[in-house]
Protein backbone atom coordinates (compact mmCIF):
# COMPACT_ATOMS: atom_id res chain seq x y z
CA UNK A 1 0.00 0.00 0.00
CA UNK A 2 1.22 3.39 -1.01
CA UNK A 3 1.85 5.91 1.85
CA UNK A 4 0.27 9.35 0.87
CA UNK A 5 2.27 12.55 2.61
CA UNK A 6 0.60 15.29 3.67
CA UNK A 7 2.36 17.58 2.12
CA UNK A 8 1.29 15.63 -1.12
CA UNK A 9 -2.07 16.31 -0.28
CA UNK A 10 -0.93 20.22 0.50
CA UNK A 11 0.64 20.32 -3.03
CA UNK A 12 -2.24 18.85 -4.37
CA UNK A 13 -4.78 21.52 -2.64
CA UNK A 14 -2.43 24.32 -4.37
CA UNK A 15 -1.92 22.78 -7.49
CA UNK A 16 -5.61 23.49 -8.28
CA UNK A 17 -5.46 27.15 -8.25
CA UNK A 18 -2.90 28.17 -10.80
CA UNK A 19 -4.97 27.22 -13.64
CA UNK A 20 -8.46 28.40 -12.07
CA UNK A 21 -7.19 31.72 -11.64
CA UNK A 22 -5.81 31.83 -15.47
CA UNK A 23 -8.94 30.40 -16.69
CA UNK A 24 -10.68 33.54 -14.53
CA UNK A 25 -8.30 36.18 -15.40
CA UNK A 26 -6.48 35.63 -18.70
CA UNK A 27 -7.61 37.53 -21.70
CA UNK A 28 -9.07 40.11 -19.79
CA UNK A 29 -8.59 43.97 -20.96
CA UNK A 30 -8.07 46.44 -17.96
CA UNK A 31 -11.10 47.52 -17.97
CA UNK A 32 -12.74 44.25 -17.00
CA UNK A 33 -10.10 43.92 -14.45
CA UNK A 34 -11.54 46.81 -12.76
CA UNK A 35 -15.02 46.11 -13.43
CA UNK A 36 -17.17 45.80 -10.36
CA UNK A 37 -20.19 44.29 -9.41
CA UNK A 38 -23.28 46.57 -8.22
CA UNK A 39 -25.55 44.82 -6.04
CA UNK A 40 -28.16 47.51 -4.76
CA UNK A 41 -26.21 50.18 -4.55
CA UNK A 42 -22.86 47.97 -2.86
CA UNK A 43 -20.12 48.15 -4.93
CA UNK A 44 -18.30 44.91 -5.27
CA UNK A 45 -14.82 43.85 -5.82
CA UNK A 46 -13.45 43.53 -9.06
CA UNK A 47 -11.85 40.38 -10.34
CA UNK A 48 -8.22 42.27 -10.68
CA UNK A 49 -8.61 43.34 -7.51
CA UNK A 50 -9.67 40.15 -6.03
CA UNK A 51 -6.37 38.15 -8.18
CA UNK A 52 -4.02 40.42 -6.52
CA UNK A 53 -5.83 39.77 -2.90
CA UNK A 54 -5.57 36.18 -3.41
CA UNK A 55 -1.55 36.44 -4.64
CA UNK A 56 -0.72 38.79 -1.84
CA UNK A 57 -2.19 36.70 0.56
CA UNK A 58 -0.58 33.71 -0.29
CA UNK A 59 2.66 35.45 -0.97
CA UNK A 60 2.48 37.44 2.80
CA UNK A 61 1.68 33.93 4.67
CA UNK A 62 3.75 31.61 3.06
CA UNK A 63 6.94 34.37 3.43
CA UNK A 64 5.92 34.30 7.05
CA UNK A 65 6.08 30.66 7.01
CA UNK A 66 9.47 30.21 5.39
CA UNK A 67 10.82 32.59 7.03
CA UNK A 68 11.43 34.07 3.30
CA UNK A 69 10.84 37.72 1.28
CA UNK A 70 7.93 38.03 0.07
CA UNK A 71 7.26 38.00 -3.52
CA UNK A 72 5.53 40.67 -4.39
CA UNK A 73 9.04 42.78 -3.13
CA UNK A 74 11.06 41.27 -6.59
CA UNK A 75 9.89 43.92 -8.38
CA UNK A 76 6.01 42.97 -8.97
CA UNK A 77 4.61 46.21 -7.93
CA UNK A 78 6.08 48.20 -10.43
CA UNK A 79 5.57 45.98 -12.76
CA UNK A 80 2.23 45.61 -11.90
CA UNK A 81 1.07 49.08 -11.61
CA UNK A 82 -1.04 47.88 -8.44
CA UNK A 83 -1.36 51.79 -6.69
CA UNK A 84 -1.07 50.09 -3.43
CA UNK A 85 1.76 50.58 -1.04
CA UNK A 86 4.21 48.06 -0.87
CA UNK A 87 2.98 46.16 2.48
CA UNK A 88 -0.22 46.12 0.84
CA UNK A 89 -2.22 42.66 0.66
CA UNK A 90 -6.05 43.53 0.85
CA UNK A 91 -7.44 43.15 4.47
CA UNK A 92 -9.52 46.00 5.39
CA UNK A 93 -9.24 48.14 2.83
CA UNK A 94 -12.02 50.41 2.33
CA UNK A 95 -14.61 50.88 -1.05
CA UNK A 96 -12.42 53.91 -1.93
CA UNK A 97 -9.43 52.11 -1.81
CA UNK A 98 -10.64 49.16 -3.97
CA UNK A 99 -11.55 51.52 -6.47
CA UNK A 100 -8.55 52.85 -6.52
CA UNK A 101 -7.25 49.45 -7.93
CA UNK A 102 -5.77 49.46 -10.93
CA UNK A 103 -3.33 46.79 -12.83
CA UNK A 104 -1.46 47.11 -15.77
CA UNK A 105 -3.16 43.91 -17.68
CA UNK A 106 -3.99 40.68 -17.09
CA UNK A 107 -0.66 38.87 -17.66
CA UNK A 108 0.82 40.23 -15.09
CA UNK A 109 -1.95 39.07 -12.14
CA UNK A 110 -1.57 35.32 -13.66
CA UNK A 111 2.34 35.73 -14.15
CA UNK A 112 2.95 37.16 -10.56
CA UNK A 113 0.28 34.26 -9.13
CA UNK A 114 2.59 31.92 -10.81
CA UNK A 115 5.75 32.71 -9.24
CA UNK A 116 3.94 32.91 -5.83
CA UNK A 117 2.77 29.44 -6.24
CA UNK A 118 6.12 28.34 -7.11
CA UNK A 119 7.52 29.94 -3.67
CA UNK A 120 4.50 27.96 -2.03
CA UNK A 121 5.44 24.59 -4.00
CA UNK A 122 9.21 25.10 -2.89
CA UNK A 123 8.54 25.86 0.82
CA UNK A 124 5.79 22.74 1.19
CA UNK A 125 7.91 20.59 -0.07
CA UNK A 126 10.82 21.30 2.53
CA UNK A 127 8.71 20.64 5.24
CA UNK A 128 8.56 17.62 7.10
CA UNK A 129 5.38 16.16 8.97
CA UNK A 130 7.08 17.61 12.32
CA UNK A 131 7.57 20.51 10.79
CA UNK A 132 3.61 20.86 10.11
CA UNK A 133 2.86 20.41 13.53
CA UNK A 134 5.00 23.34 14.77
CA UNK A 135 2.50 26.30 16.57
CA UNK A 136 2.97 29.34 14.36
CA UNK A 137 0.23 31.58 15.97
CA UNK A 138 -0.77 31.23 19.96
CA UNK A 139 -3.19 33.73 19.50
CA UNK A 140 -5.74 31.65 18.77
CA UNK A 141 -7.43 28.48 20.97
CA UNK A 142 -6.25 26.19 19.57
CA UNK A 143 -2.84 27.39 18.72
CA UNK A 144 -2.25 27.51 14.65
CA UNK A 145 -0.13 24.92 13.33
CA UNK A 146 2.39 25.25 10.31
CA UNK A 147 -0.62 22.31 8.73
CA UNK A 148 -3.69 24.58 9.94
CA UNK A 149 -2.44 27.82 8.63
CA UNK A 150 -1.66 26.24 5.28
CA UNK A 151 -4.59 24.66 4.72
CA UNK A 152 -6.27 27.92 5.36
CA UNK A 153 -4.20 29.89 3.10
CA UNK A 154 -5.26 27.26 0.35
CA UNK A 155 -8.94 27.43 1.80
CA UNK A 156 -8.91 31.26 1.37
CA UNK A 157 -7.24 30.93 -1.83
CA UNK A 158 -9.69 28.59 -3.28
CA UNK A 159 -12.93 30.67 -2.16
CA UNK A 160 -11.13 33.61 -4.39
CA UNK A 161 -10.82 31.67 -7.10
CA UNK A 162 -14.60 30.88 -6.74
CA UNK A 163 -15.29 34.59 -6.85
CA UNK A 164 -12.97 34.99 -10.22
CA UNK A 165 -14.99 32.64 -11.87
CA UNK A 166 -18.22 34.06 -10.30
CA UNK A 167 -17.41 37.49 -11.73
CA UNK A 168 -16.04 35.98 -14.94
CA UNK A 169 -19.37 34.47 -15.78
CA UNK A 170 -21.05 37.82 -15.17
CA UNK A 171 -18.76 39.32 -17.39
CA UNK A 172 -20.03 37.04 -20.13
Amino acid sequence: MATVRTTDLLLDAFGRIPPLLAEAVGGLDREALRWRPDVEGVRGNSIGWIAWHLARQEDVQIAALSAADQVWDEGWRRRSGVPYHLEAMGYGMTTDEVAAFDVTGAEVLVDYYDAVHARSVAAIKTLADDDLARVVDRSWDPPVTVAVRLVSIVDDAAQHVGQLAYLRGLLG
